[in-house]
C-alpha cells in the first residue's frame, strides 16, 4: 500500500497487506524499523532522512485488531514526526479472499503545512491470496473548514519470487484535502496560482489544489521470518510535487524493520 510508507505499521497492524493478515497470531504483537523517509499517499511528510518507526498492536481471535504506530526523525529523537490509530476487523471471505474494514486516525507534528496532513479515515480491502490487494477510503481532514469526506483507492499487487523476495507494485487516486497555501512573490506565479491583488507590488498567490491526484510505487520485498525489508521507487502526480512548504519525495525509499 502507498499509505505512506507504513510497512512497519502494517506488519504490526495487519493491515492491507495479505500475507499479514495469514501471519498474523492471536495476542500482542510489534514491530520496529528504521525508514529513509516518511511518504504518506504519494507526498513527503518528512525529509529524507533516517525515520525510526514503532508499532504494537493486539489482535483477538473473532478477528479484531487495535494498534497503534510512531515515527520520529533520528536527527530529532525526541520530537514525533507522525503517530496513528487504528482498529479493524478482518472476515475469510472464502479460501482465496479475505477482507478488512478499519478505522484510522493520523497525527503529524511540524509545520502547519504538514499538520494538513492529520485526518481520520474509514476503509474496506478486498485481497485475493498473497498477490492482490484493492482498498478504498472515506477521509476527513481534521481542522480543516471543508469537512466534505474525500474518496481514496488503492490497489496493490504482490508477486512471489525466489528467495523471499516479492515484486511490489501499487498505484492510487485521491482527492486533495482542502488546505490553504499562499506565496508571497511574484515570481511564484504560474498558471496554478492566481493574484489576490493585482495592484501590490508585492503579490499574494493562493495556490488552486487539483481536485484529485495519482501516485504510485513499484519496488522489491525481502521478507523471511520477523525480517522484513523493501526498496521502493515512489512516482507522485507532478502537480503535487510542484507544492510549496513540504518536502520533496525522494525517488527511492526504504524501509528494513523486525516484528516480533
Amino acid at each position: 500500500m502507498n499509505r505512506s510508507v507504513f510497512g512497519l505499521a502494517s506488519l504490526a497492524f495487519g493491515s492491507c497487506f495479505s500475507w499479514g493478515l495469514h501471519a498474523q497470531s492471536t495476542g500482542f504483537r510489534g514491530a520496529v524499523g528504521l525508514s529513509s523517509q516518511l511518504v504518506d499517499r504519494g507526498q513527503a511528510i518528512t525529509a529524507n532522512t533516517p525515520i525510526l518507526q514503532g508499532a504494537a498492536s493486539w489482535t483477538s481471535p473473532g478477528g479484531w485488531s487495535l494498534g497503534l504506530s510512531a515515527g520520529t526523525e533520528l536527527r530529532t529523537p525526541g520530537h514525533l514526526a507522525e503517530a496513528s490509530a487504528q482498529a479493524s476487523r478482518f472476515w475469510s471471505l472464502s479460501s482465496a479472499w479475505q477482507m478488512q474494514m478499519d478505522l484510522l486516525y493520523y497525527r503529524y507534528a511540524g509545520s502547519a503545512r504538514m499538520r494538513s496532513f492529520d485526518r481520520a479515515e474509514a476503509g474496506v480491502h478486498w485481497m485475493y491470496r498473497d498477490v492482490l490487494t484493492f482498498g478504498l477510503s472515506a477521509v476527513r481532514v481534521l481542522g480543516a473548514e471543508d469537512r466534505r469526506l474525500r474518496g481514496v483507492a488503492d490497489l496493490d499487487f504482490h508477486w512471489p519470487l525466489p528467495r523471499h523476495f516479492y515484486l511490489s507494485v501499487g498505484a492510487g487516486i485521491a482527492q486533495t484535502p482542502a488546505v490553504p497555501y499562499h506565496a508571497y512573490a511574484a515570481s511564484y506565479r504560474t498558471d496554478e496560482y492566481t493574484s489576490a491583488n493585482d495592484n501590490s507590488d508585492n503579490y499574494e498567490y493562493e495556490y488552486k489544489a487539483p481536485n484529485s491526484y495519482r501516485y504510485g510505487h513499484v519496488g522489491m520485498i525481502w521478507a523471511m521470518g520477523d525480517w522484513h525489508a523493501e526498496l521502493e521507487r515512489i512516482v507522485t502526480d507532478p502537480r503535487i510535487r510542484r507544492q510549496r512548504g513540504i518536502p520533496a519525495v525522494a525517488p527511492w525509499v526504504a524501509t528494513v524493520s523486525w516484528s516480533f
